[in-house]
């Protein structure tokens, strides 16, 4: 990744401000400014964006920079500078934080996009996806359908990128525990160990801050250091101040619970308490705020899924608001673009589901079967060299064993499926006549 370039120095020169002083009265450059700022700019786009105008790049951005000023909300974590922080709300950012609030709270789940009887599906898919996206972001190499068998079977992870996504479901998973719980160091510490579980070069370092100042974060492409987070003789003083913001309700200035969610996301990658698995862990935290403030929708939107796939703008959004005089409002607009992409990707999800499911129904109709068992029948269909196991059924449908089971059975006894017992675990795979009778169904 290329490094952007840092922003111009502060230049109190007597010429520069009175040059400053004489954009204020120049309606069109204020105009122009406040079209092109709509999206919030950092320096290099802002930069060749006013390519053109007839004053210089770094004197619009000086007074750019003063325009921001007046609506900026500062945040003080700590007593220390580097831990003051501040933000806009740009009207691009207010529509974002409308858009949420009338989803993310129960629209969907009240006019009955998402039916209720699959919420518990749904749910689990979305816990699953944002289980391995989250840990591809922090290096596991494997596909999503590997991944997934491996959390629909249970199986044992083969190696550390399984290791990684398995231990990131369980963390998404305990987070609707934690809920109803204050944010503290311990409670981060006991999430970061499930999240690090026999992923660490040293067991010992699991849930536990890291002790040294041997680590910086390293461009992967260049090797070249971008950040370098505070001493680690002041984890303890600096995670306190963050649990206290955290668990702050009655702030001076209103933060908006999404806003100062995706701060906490911020907090963590930039304090970096821990040895390894920050990033996981600050996305973990990001979750855990949003639903204990009642977005109960949160859990259902994948949204390192959509980091994943812009992971250079993530890194950016981090060292924009570094370089920018810590500036968070880069940051909170890349996390709440991902949001509504992550919310869209829903929205198109459950609408394919649903149409699925009605492609299903000639199934029903000519054979005694259930809607799972039609589905399992329909996948067979797509994915013919596909096998399941009970256990994969129990985890697809969040259903019991023994439902599953019966499901598999009964499947069996209408010669759809064949079974095998391998090893320990009864396996379950296209019946020879399989692609006859659904030819009769004209399903194929």
């Amino acid at each position: 990744m290329k490094l952007p370039e840092k922003p111009p120095a502060q230049n109190n020169k007597p010429d520069f401000i009175e040059k400053l002083l004489g954009i204020f009265n120049n309606k069109e450059i204020s105009r122009k400014l406040n079209e092109i700022d709509s999206e919030y700019p950092y320096w290099d786009k802002f930069k060749y964006k006013t390519e053109g105008l007839e004053f210089d790049s770094e004197l619009l951005w000086r007074f750019n920079k003063i325009l921001r000023s007046k609506s900026q909300v500062h945040i003080e974590i700590c007593n220390s500078s580097d831990f003051q922080f501040k933000f806009n709300s740009t009207p691009k950012i207010l529509q974002y934080l409308h858009e949420f609030d009338m989803n993310l709270g129960g629209k969907l789940e009240g006019s009955a996009i998402i039916p209720p009887e699959d919420k518990n599906r749904f749910l689990i898919s979305s816990i699953m996806e944002e289980a391995i996206a989250s840990s591809q972001l922090e290096g596991a190499v494997t596909t999503r359908e590997v991944a997934k068998e491996m959390l629909k079977s249970e199986r044992k992870p083969r190696n550390n990128s399984e290791r990684m996504i398995l231990n990131n479901y369980l963390t998404i998973k305990k987070i609707a525990e934690l809920k109803d719980k204050k944010f503290s160091k311990e409670l981060i510490q006991a999430l970061h160990s499930i999240i690090s579980k026999s992923t660490l070069d040293s067991p010992e370092l699991e849930g536990k801050w890291r002790t040294n100042n041997k680590i910086n974060v390293v461009d992967s492409d260049t090797d070249v250091i971008v950040y370098t987070p505070p001493s680690f003789e002041k984890l303890d003083e600096l995670m306190e101040a963050f649990c206290k913001f955290a668990n702050e309700t009655k702030e001076d200035v209103f933060i908006h619970p999404i806003i100062k969610a995706i701060i906490l996301h911020f907090l963590i990658g930039y304090i970096h308490p821990f040895a390894d698995g920050n990033g996981r862990t600050a996305r973990a935290v990001f979750y855990w705020y949003l639903i204990s403030r009642g977005y109960w929708l949160v859990e259902y939107l994948s949204i390192s899924r959509i980091i994943v796939k812009s992971q250079v703008k993530y890194a950016r959004a981090y060292l924009h608001t570094e370089y920018d005089e810590n500036d968070l409002t880069y940051f909170i607009y890349y996390n709440l673009r991902a949001m509504h992409l992550a919310m869209i990707d829903l929205q198109n999800y459950i609408k394919r589901k649903i149409e699925e499911k009605k492609s299903i129904y000639s199934l029903i109709k000519y054979e005694d079967i259930n809607e799972r068992q039609a589905e399992i029948l329909k996948e067979m269909i797509n994915f013919p060299d596909k096998s399941y196991c009970i256990k994969e059924i129990e985890n697809q449908f969040s259903i019991s064993y023994q439902t599953a089971r019966t499901d598999l059975l009964g499947l069996v006894d209408l010669e759809y499926l064949s079974e095998k017992l391998m090893g320990k675990k009864m396996l379950f795979f296209k019946s020879d006549s399989f692609d006859i009778k659904i030819k009769k169904l004209n399903l194929m």
